[in-house]
């Protein structure tokens, strides 16, 4: 069975509390096997047959919802599709690796024409975006709480919910799964 990995947004953050043993058993309830957090942000690596990641996704925000009493967003990756997103030239390489923040944020479907727009919109001399498929790739020149963009931006100018995580976060955990 392939490794997927479900990056929840809003986990451990804004008096969210979810402990990580709670976690992996609620997503071993839904049978989903060899079931392992990686860091206390709200992301899980696991096994699964499923072949339907978008329901796939329902029914861990049914169950998240059902064990934790609050609404938890879910983006499902395959382990390929990860190393395709962390691989992705987003940017230049040199400016990455100047950057202060390098983020990306998984949305549920690729934004489309109108919501690249606004997502263009957010770009300064301080921030900088790329949208590739279901990712939005931010690279900025100040730490990620000094910008003026944030999450909840994202999601108040395009009514879509997200979530980001740090490349180098993203790096570690394809590190896990590469391991035997």
């Amino acid at each position: 069975m392939p490794h997927c990995i479900a990056f929840l947004r809003a986990v451990n953050v804004g008096g969210r509390s979810v402990k990580m043993d709670a976690l992996r058993a609620a997503f071993e309830a839904l049978g989903l096997a060899n079931v392992q957090t990686f860091i206390a942000s709200g992301n899980v690596i696991f096994e699964t047959r499923s072949r339907e990641l978008a329901a796939l996704e329902r029914r861990i925000e049914k169950q998240l919802h059902e064990s934790f009493g609050f609404e938890i967003h879910t983006f499902i990756r395959t382990e390929a599709e990860l190393a395709a997103v962390v691989a992705h030239p987003a940017f230049e390489a040199a400016e990455a690796e100047a950057a202060a923040t390098h983020v990306v944020g998984f949305v549920a479907a690729a934004p489309d024409a109108a919501a690249q727009r606004v997502i263009a919109g957010f770009g300064s001399a301080v921030d900088r975006f790329h949208v590739h498929e279901r990712e939005l790739y931010w690279l900025s020149t100040r730490k990620q709480s000094d910008s003026t963009f944030s999450n909840a931006a994202f999601e108040k100018a395009l009514r879509l919910r997200a979530t980001f995580r740090g490349i180098g976060t993203l790096r570690k955990l394809l590190a896990k799964l590469a391991q035997p």
